[in-house]
């Protein structure tokens, strides 16, 4: 049986600087521990129908988060944990201050017990393979939300009769950018290009480079319109950075310098050809995973939230063409806060009502198509209710006939046509004669 052939590497033989050694180190144990940490670590293992909790949210990480804010930084109020969407709570702040701590003594015991070491060669390169399927995860995770157009959705009923001034920074980039899916979804396919690049070794270079470029984007956005993933984006460029260090002096001279660049083994982890060959298989494998899985979980969601998701049988933005309180008309004065200008349905369980002044009161509501009832309760107040009857005489008039607050309301409904919002139907031009920008 014919071995194994083993090309000798001298960059596995040569002897690191102790400023490297120590710089590895640190990055070896923030990075590691950061992905073990963070929503990195379920993206790389996604499993269908399954939300795995983060290892950061749980003990005995949590307690010693709670414990270093209060005893610390003196926060007394209880911190947010879970359910709430940002990325930069006041815990992720202090858990990044705890895990700097953490790695800092990690460092100063690692280079004292082992201080006879030379080089780490096989440890980074094996090491950047895991860094490279986590950012390959993560890229390919938001690229498919993008790619099919879920994470910034096309402007909601309610979104589309709000004034733009009551928009926060963060609204006004959810929304323009999910204004255009074609612009979200080519931001999707980039993203999934680059994850797919980077988890391949061959392609891992060229992969980093435009999650660089990416990441960096991404981190603009975050600080400039105050979406509340910067200190997560933060660490994606510093990962990415990692990623690129060896390869600098090639990047130089082939990008700055117009010379001829050395080819890189550093995306080799494995010796032998054979070994090569099987490892790249199974990266390519893990890709191919990845992308059925994310893609599963996309076209789901388009079912359950997107746009693809069932719509109310009321659905509409319906104007407020009479109000009655208890018998008595009620003028559509700007000033008067409990006269509703509009009411907006969308999904099935879920009512917008609009005060004269744009404000909304949101109710969960249920619909009985047979009965034609309209029933609304308050997420907050379980013991709130409202119930209407609602009659649909033509397709663009509605009324509705109930209790609310313990009041007889009336309501006379027509039905705002969404295309005459401009932002709706402009469409796409090749010809302009003139910049059509309003």
């Amino acid at each position: 049986m014919q071995a194994e052939t083993r090309t000798p590497d001298p960059e596995l033989s040569g002897s690191w600087s102790l400023w490297t050694r120590i710089a590895f180190r640190l990055c070896f144990l923030y990075f590691g521990f950061y992905v073990l940490l963070t929503q990195m670590l379920p993206s790389i293992l996604p499993l269908p129908g399954v939300e795995p909790p983060s290892l950061g949210t749980m003990p005995p990480v949590r307690q010693v988060v709670e414990w270093t804010a209060r005893h610390i930084f003196g926060i007394g109020a209880e911190l947010v944990v879970t359910d709430s969407g940002s990325g930069d709570k006041l815990f992720d702040w202090v858990q990044a201050f705890c895990l700097i701590v953490l790695v800092a003594l990690g460092t100063a015991v690692w280079s004292i017990l082992d201080r006879e070491r030379r080089s780490y060669a096989r440890l980074h390169r094996g090491f950047c393979l895991f860094l490279r399927l986590a950012l390959g995860a993560t890229m390919l995770l938001y690229g498919f939300d993008k790619l099919i157009p879920l994470q910034m959705p096309f402007p909601y009923l309610s979104r589309l009769v709000e004034p733009f001034g009551n928009f926060s920074p963060m609204g006004v980039l959810w929304y323009s950018i999910g204004a255009s899916p074609a612009y979200e979804m080519f931001l999707g396919g980039m993203e999934v290009l680059t994850g797919l690049l980077v988890i391949v070794p061959q392609t891992a270079t060229l992969g980093a480079l435009l999650c660089l470029l990416d990441s960096v984007q991404v981190f603009v956005f975050n600080m400039t319109y105050d979406v509340p993933v910067k200190l997560f984006s933060f660490h994606l460029i510093l990962m990415c950075l990692f990623l690129l260090a060896p390869e600098a002096p090639r990047l130089c001279h082939a990008l700055l310098l117009n010379r001829e660049a050395a080819s890189s083994r550093h995306h080799e982890v494995f010796r032998g050809a054979r070994s090569r060959r099987i490892g790249t298989g199974l990266q390519l494998l893990f890709a191919v995973c990845l992308v059925a899985l994310n893609l599963d979980s996309a076209r789901k969601a388009w079912t359950l939230y997107g746009r693809g998701s069932p719509k109310s049988p009321l659905y509409g933005i319906w104007s407020v063409e009479q109000m009655l309180v208890d018998g008595e008309p009620r003028p559509p004065l700007l000033t008067d806060q409990d006269r509703w200008r509009r009411v907006l349905f969308q999904d099935p369980k879920t009512a917008i009502f609009q005060r004269m002044d744009d404000s909304f009161a949101r109710f969960v509501a249920s619909i009985d198509v047979t009965d034609r009832r309209l029933s609304l309760t308050k997420r907050d107040d379980k013991t709130w209710e409202a119930d209407f009857r609602y009659e649909r005489s033509a397709p663009d008039r509605l009324a509705l006939d109930g209790s609310m607050d313990r009041h007889r309301i009336q309501l006379q409904l027509v039905r705002q046509d969404e295309a005459r919002f401009l932002l709706v139907s402009r469409g796409f031009h090749w010809v302009q004669e003139y910049p059509f920008n309003r």
